[in-house]
């Protein structure tokens, strides 16, 4: 299997994908195979986000890696989503715009990319809403 089609089929990272348990209501993302709560009587099912959510609480990022091509500074929150799981995630505004509470919502944009002609790989961020 080619790396590209590899990532494409990684549904959650994409699509903000993740699951819901129909037994106790609670929502999984990254996805899980069991719920912890409901253990194997949870019916587990297949749950796209709304991409909408609030900064938890967040850091901003002085000095990155120099596997990211990001300029510093920036912002990476805790964010809860409507359906109440957390995720975490950059959030795209000045670093000094972001507080705890602010309503965001999810946009797909570029996270890495391996050199100039290497892979490039994308996935969830989320802008002030």
């Amino acid at each position: 299997m080619s790396v590209p089609r590899y990532w494409r089929k990684q549904q959650n990272r994409y699509n903000l994908k993740g699951n819901r348990c129909e037994t106790c209501g609670r929502y999984f993302y990254p996805p899980r195979a069991i719920c912890p709560e409901c253990r194997r009587e949870g019916k587990i099912v297949d749950y796209e986000f709304s991409g909408n959510g609030t900064v938890r609480t967040f850091s901003v990022i002085r000095t990155a890696s120099d596997d990211y091509d990001m300029q510093t500074p920036y912002g990476i929150a805790i964010i809860e989503l409507e359906e109440g799981t957390c995720m975490t995630a950059q959030v795209i505004c000045e670093p000094d715009e972001l507080y705890i509470g602010m309503p965001v919502k999810r946009v797909f944009r570029k996270v890495v990319s391996e050199g100039d002609s290497g892979v490039i790989v994308y996935g969830t961020k989320f802008v002030p809403a």
